[in-house]
């Protein structure tokens, strides 16, 4: 007797088109991989450096802004257990912390009420695509290679995403034209462009202020928004940067995005987006922040106070500066920065076969590989299984699972000793 057919309750065609998709398995695989093979060297995860977490830390910044709480509510603790402990604003609890930060550490001079506080920057980039996408014809440009989160945010919204090249400069301005008059002959209405202007991922490039300025200009002549997404932009030398977008924006033309993942802590799970661009709802003037607010309340409801109240904490402690508040880590992410650049150097050098090549930000959590062979995800498994490193196929943050002929690697969570190992082994892996 043949055994009964395994219940099926649902079909995969019978659910969201997304789930099919390849930036649906793209985090999966990456963790399972290095799940499987733990003992492998990782420079695969864009992960912040863990040697200064602890938990008496956790403590110490949730009872200064405690501290901080019960100053404001007249050592009311009812009102601070409130604050603390019930469903919250769902704009956040820091947004006046958060304008501070950004004119501390960016010259971004906002009003507090225009930042939304979100679960992570991913949230945040949901909550603006979703609010942009009113049509089928709408669609959201993005430098490619480029982060999978915002690819993925746009399927989750249905939002088309049409690819823009990036390379050294950081965003190609002529393929940049050239993408929007496709668009609008096609019958598609681009309403913004997104990138990192700051140690991008995956590929460490920055925007010179030139290239930031003239950026400005072709959003505002092109009518399109730019969804500036800054995760990385502390973590470089001890030098003037260039401004961000945001800084240099004059007219409304930036949604800035921001996380305190890289910069705080990541389980802490909180981000933010500056919206202020002006919106007329029946005659009503609003700002864009009070629309995403709107959506986010029939989304998360709100971002955990809790988690606000750490990173709130840290602020405090640091003068609102972010910057100084990771002067240790910037310390790190720069010796990993030059160690991983000598080692290269010396495991490559120039005119040795096979040959290999690199490009050398000054700052951020990565730098890009370029390998004489097509790297997919096979190619990576057999990197783990066989040489014990792992490394992330460049192909996932395209989007379209079509192995190249590079790899991102990641330097900002490794100890010295990882990073010459893994160099080794890596080595070890191309010559085969």
């Amino acid at each position: 007797m043949s055994p009964p057919a395994a219940d099926v309750d649902l079909r995969g065609g019978e659910l969201f088109a997304f789930l099919s998709s390849p930036q649906a398995d793209t985090m999966n695989f990456l963790n399972e991989i290095a799940l499987r093979f733990p003992d492998a060297v990782s420079f695969a995860a864009g992960r912040p450096h863990e040697g200064f977490f602890s938990v008496d830390l956790i403590r110490r910044y949730l009872d200064t802004y405690t501290e901080h709480l019960l100053r404001e509510y007249d050592r009311d603790e009812g009102r601070v257990c409130q604050d603390l402990l019930q469903y919250g604003r769902t704009k956040g609890l820091i947004h006046d912390m958060v304008a501070k930060s950004l004119s501390v550490d960016e010259g971004i001079e906002v009003d507090p009420d225009s930042i939304v506080i979100t679960v992570g920057a991913q949230e945040g980039l949901y909550l603006v695509l979703r609010a942009l996408r009113r049509t089928a014809g709408d669609a959201v440009l993005a430098v490619q290679p480029g982060y999978v989160g915002l690819t993925g945010a746009a399927e989750l919204v249905d939002m088309p995403v049409l690819p823009v090249r990036g390379g050294p400069r950081g965003v190609d301005l002529t393929d940049l034209g050239d993408t929007l008059r496709r668009a609008r002959t096609d019958g598609l209405h681009p309403r913004a462009l997104y990138l990192n202007t700051d140690f991008a991922n995956p590929t460490g490039h920055s925007l010179s202020r030139a290239a930031r300025e003239e950026l400005l200009r072709a959003a505002e002549d092109s009518g399109i928004l730019l969804i500036e997404d800054n995760p990385y932009g502390i973590f470089g030398p001890e030098r003037e940067n260039p401004p961000t977008l945001k800084a240099l924006d004059r007219s409304r033309r930036v949604v800035y995005v921001g996380s305190f993942a890289k910069s705080g802590f990541p389980g802490a799970r909180v981000g933010y987006v500056v919206a202020d661009q002006r919106v007329d709802r029946d005659g009503r003037h609003e700002s864009l922040a009070d629309q995403l607010a709107r959506i986010k309340s029939m989304l998360t409801v709100n971002t955990s106070p809790i988690g606000q109240a750490v990173i709130g904490g840290k602020l405090l402690e640091n003068g609102f500066s972010m910057r100084a508040a990771n002067k240790r880590e910037i310390d790190v992410y720069q010796r990993n920065l030059r160690q991983l650049l000598d080692g290269l150097a010396a495991h490559f050098p120039a005119g040795s076969q096979p040959e290999v090549t690199w490009n050398s930000p000054d700052g951020g959590f990565f730098l890009l590989l370029n390998v004489p062979f097509e790297a997919g995800d096979d190619v990576l498994e057999r990197s783990a299984r066989e040489h014990g490193v792992l490394w992330t196929p460049i192909h996932h943050f395209y989007g379209d699972g079509r192995p190249r002929r590079q790899i991102r690697l990641s330097f900002s969570h490794l100890s010295p000793a990882e990073i010459d190992e893994g160099l080794r082994r890596l080595a070890g892996f191309v010559r085969s």
